[in-house]
């Protein structure tokens, strides 16, 4: 009774906003529609690992970009060769979450211009990868949220690194017990989006209209029962396991942003610029700014 009266709750909004979002704190790009589709020219050779640095007034950091995405590998490489980065601030910073940067109207902006719109004009074909997760250090892809942005493409330049925190093996059931509800949810809300299903729709909005708990917990566990009998339930893999107990990050972003890099030097950097005091928006009091540049593939340096 305990799982269908939080499909119940679930369904409520279903039937008052057909799922618009979830609750779950989003990396956020704001810039304009997407303009363009691009698919950045390739400018590595396949095989090769490709090494960079970010500098900023709070520390150092050197990483690497993941050959498995190239299209996103290959985007930040031409930014970086052009200085795109240079002089850019990290604008939204979350302690214990992620530091976000790359938007080119941070460069010297006044304290009271709002960040979070700009970009290079263009958005990216998603390239997200069971495999590549959101532990600390992680070089990810912001994006715009799901309902204006169902294909997950990313930001072209707005990116964030994952600081996180470390998960106990019960926060971790914790966390694969919401995954495997909001997998429900979704589900739930395709069937009810149906055309054929428009009368289970009009019963469940006349339930929760006139309160009609039991008759709508009746609904719910008919509809369940049907669209979740090919469902299977999430659970994180080993390596995810390991990664979340031991240095962190943050699961609840796994699947949904594009992670094509990580930091491998310089984690306690991550650390310093999310606990800067912030104001509206989460920006920075102190401005963080960042210089980037790709290392020699041989001294990473």
């Amino acid at each position: 009774m305990k799982v269908i009266t939080m499909y119940s709750r679930t369904l409520t909004a279903i039937a008052m906003t057909l799922f618009c979002a979830q609750g779950l704190a989003q990396v956020k790009d704001q810039s304009a529609p997407l303009v363009k589709n691009i698919t950045p020219e390739k400018v590595t050779p396949t095989g090769k690992e490709i090494f960079f640095e970010i500098r900023t007034n709070f520390g150092t950091m050197k990483g690497k970009l993941y050959n498995s995405t190239p299209i996103h590998r290959d985007n930040f490489i031409k930014l970086v060769q052009e200085n795109y980065y240079d002089s850019l601030m990290f604008h939204r910073v979350i302690n214990q979450f992620m530091i976000q940067g790359g938007d080119p109207g941070s460069r010297n902006a006044t304290a009271d211009k709002p960040l979070g719109n700009g970009g290079p004009g263009y958005t990216l074909e998603a390239e997200i990868q069971p495999t590549l997760f959101h532990k600390k250090g992680v070089l990810s892809a912001a994006r715009q949220p799901d309902n204006v942005n169902p294909e997950k493409r990313s930001s072209g330049s707005q990116f964030y690194l994952v600081q996180g925190k470390i998960y106990s093996e019960q926060m971790l059931k914790t966390q694969e017990e919401r995954i495997n509800q909001s997998n429900s949810n979704k589900i739930i809300r395709e069937y009810l989006r149906d055309p054929q299903n428009k009368a289970d729709l009009d019963a469940v909005s006349y339930c929760q209209k006139n309160k009609l708990a039991d008759s709508l917990n009746n609904i719910i566990a008919r509809i369940s029962a049907v669209v979740g009998k090919n469902q299977i339930p999430f659970t994180f893999t080993p390596d995810q396991r390991n990664a979340y107990s031991t240095v962190g990050g943050t699961p609840h972003l796994d699947n949904g942003y594009t992670v094509f890099g990580e930091v491998f030097e310089g984690l306690s950097v991550i650390d310093k610029i999310a606990a800067v005091p912030v104001g509206s928006k989460n920006r920075p009091n102190e401005n963080v700014i960042m210089t980037i540049k790709i290392l020699d593939q041989n001294t990473k340096e």
